[in-house]
């Protein structure tokens, strides 16, 4: 399972994500998006938004922290 986590370095629900995944051993590439505006495009394609945190599981785009859905999309609900 591939994951990227689209993060900015002053966003507090990026630290609360990267938190939730590690408690749950979800290895993950995190990605700052301020660094890039190729990257803030991306983000803006996919979501439709410019917001973070932006989490992309095997090429499923969840916008924000969403943990109903991140549970869902990682297998966590077993």
């Amino acid at each position: 399972m591939k994951v990227k986590l689209y993060t900015t370095p002053i966003c507090p629900y990026c630290f609360t994500i990267k938190k939730f995944f590690e408690e749950n051993n979800i290895e993950f590439e995190e990605i700052d998006a301020s660094k890039s505006e190729e990257i803030q495009n991306l983000i803006i394609e996919k979501t439709g938004k410019m917001t973070v945190p932006v989490v992309n599981v095997n090429e499923s785009w969840v916008q924000g922290f969403n943990r109903e859905e991140l549970v869902k999309l990682l297998n966590l609900d077993k």
